[in-house]
């Protein structure tokens, strides 16, 4: 049984799939199990446990019966960050611009969330906020 993952509903599944299969194997030795940049699914394992999936949104909203609230976005400020522990901050930075990812805080130390704490933060093709971090 997988532990829990997120799974992340996306409206622009392509660029997402191809952002997540290639930054998440050199990241964390993830490995994509099912999908395909067409969609609407795809997930990644670690070992035999899950770490993240995608779906289509407007593939979820016809399961959920939601439709009809396409288009409405959710607040101005985040609800969910994925966090990922890696060796190089700045490389998984890198990887992840050189992916599609958006830049929101570049490598910086944060001795306030602990002594050898470094982290940097990036935003998926879809938006969704991810912070890489290394202590």
């Amino acid at each position: 049984m997988d532990a829990l993952y997120p799974r992340l509903l996306v409206s622009r599944f392509g660029d997402c799939f191809r952002f997540y299969d290639a930054v998440l194997p050199k990241l964390i030795g993830a490995h994509r199990m099912k999908g395909d940049e067409q969609g609407p699914y795809a997930n990644w394992d670690l070992g035999e446990q899950g770490v993240i999936s995608l779906l289509d949104r407007a593939a979820m909203a016809a399961i959920a019966g939601t439709l009809d609230l396409a288009g409405q976005r959710p607040p101005a400020q985040d609800a969910l960050m994925l966090v990922c522990r890696v060796d190089e901050v700045a490389a998984a930075h890198a990887l992840a611009l050189a992916h599609g990812g958006q830049d929101v805080a570049g490598p910086t130390d944060r001795p306030e969330w602990g002594p050898t704490c470094r982290t940097a933060h990036v935003r998926d093709p879809e938006g969704n906020l991810l912070e890489f971090q290394s202590y």
